[in-house]
């Protein structure tokens, strides 16, 4: 999606402008008049500026039926991939649209009326249209704009109900003459919403905290406990210790064994439920116990009892549970991986490998599905750097740049 700002001694000087560099397609997004200032407005003409986008790959289809527009929600305003600097603002990138086969309520409507914003700009400044035309080239224009938001969600693989939720609910309450940047606000502020406040470990209660790490194999549970380790073992001054019940491959409790000797944490190894007893006694006086576990699979239910019969062994009060996944995941697996752990457990959610892949809808998708916490990210293979909370602002606005 490209946009661009024209400015003309009139509206329709301005358009043509707009249609020459952007070509036919292009959007009219927002219309006003600049007035010159101070003693400048003696000598200068006020002039007309619009703001026009074009995105050359949406294939508008005119010939599908219209399907009734869910019920919008109120719309609840809050202040407001991963890294805690801020990248900073910035327009929209040029993306690869792909529209399905049988289109939503909200892209039949928005595709239908593409055609009625050309027509009635013309016509408003002609002075031909009437009051109920204008009211359409209006809200025309609004939807158009969301169109283009919706499209932009969906090519960062935000799941399709997802994308239709959050426009549904901003689409009740948008005004009249709403500018892009209002909806563009209202739709940052919406994800930010849903994406809440980040869930991190808390040690400021009663100790020892045990931090159960879960999750299948491959995803990086062990350098991710080393990553945060190492930060409440050096930024906070805690007192760290490593559990390990990962027993089933000797690498694992190799690479926990090196992190622990690096930091001066102690390691001990998990075998059975007694020595799992064992360990809150001998670990009493510790802040935090990090416990890795085995990595399993989800459709063994015989191997997720044995992980909750493990984490049982902790009363609820002094535990926390973090279920470690990849970005790199397809979507379905992990719809029924979070699925088969919440048979289990309540988790907050850590999502790694985020360097790894172009596109963060997943992580908003999850966060939807299941209402777990999101918590972490990791962007790398190095300790203790490549890890940071997930910052929900982050989240929204590579959403909605794009790549």
């Amino acid at each position: 999606m490209i946009i661009k700002k024209f400015q003309a001694n009139t509206e329709t000087e301005a358009i043509m402008l707009a249609k020459e560099e952007l070509g036919k397609d292009a959007i009219v997004m927002n219309i006003k008049t600049i007035s010159p200032r101070g003693i400048y407005k003696l000598f200068k003409k006020s002039v007309v500026e619009i703001t026009a986008a074009v995105d050359e790959n949406i294939i508008y289809k005119y010939d599908k039926p219209k399907t009734p527009s869910p019920v919008s929600a109120p719309r609840t305003i809050h202040p407001g991939i991963i890294y805690d600097d801020d990248p900073g603002d910035r327009p929209l990138g040029k993306t690869d649209i792909s529209m399905s086969a049988e289109p939503s309520a909200i892209e039949a409507k928005l595709n239908n009326l593409q055609s009625l914003i050309e027509k009635q700009m013309y016509e408003k400044e002609k002075g031909n249209a009437q009051a109920t035309e204008c009211k359409a080239v209006e809200a025309s224009k609004n939807l158009a704009c969301m169109q283009l938001i919706y499209n932009q969600l969906i090519t960062n693989e935000v799941d399709e109900k997802y994308a239709n939720q959050i426009i549904t609910e901003i689409e009740g309450n948008l005004k009249r003459d709403a500018s892009m940047d209002n909806i563009l606000a209202g739709i940052y502020q919406k994800i930010i919403l849903k994406l809440g406040q980040p869930k991190t470990i808390d040690i400021s209660g009663k100790t020892p905290k045990f931090v159960f790490f879960i999750g299948p194999t491959g995803v990086g549970k062990t350098t991710t406990i080393a990553k945060i380790a190492s930060k409440f073992k050096v930024n906070e001054k805690a007192k760290v210790a490593f559990l390990t019940a990962d027993t089933y491959r000797i690498a694992a409790v190799e690479q926990l064994r090196t992190y622990a000797n690096i930091l001066g944490i102690p390691l001990k190894v998990i075998y059975t439920d007694d020595e799992m007893k064992q360990s809150i006694d001998e670990f009493s006086d510790f802040d935090v116990v990090f416990v890795d576990t085995a990595g399993r699979s989800h459709r063994n239910k015989e191997q997720r009892d044995d992980i909750e019969q493990l984490m049982n062994l902790i009363p609820d009060e002094d535990r926390e549970v973090y279920l470690v996944l990849s970005a790199t995941t397809k979507y379905m697996d992990l719809i029924k991986i979070t699925e088969a752990y919440a048979e289990i457990v309540n988790y907050n959610l850590i999502f790694t490998k985020l360097d790894e892949t172009s596109t963060i809808g997943n992580l908003f998708n999850i966060r939807m599905l299941t209402q777990a916490p999101l918590s972490y990210a990791t962007f790398g293979q190095n300790v203790p750097d490549d890890i940071s909370r997930i910052d929900a602002q982050s989240i929204a606005k590579q959403l909605l740049r794009g790549q």
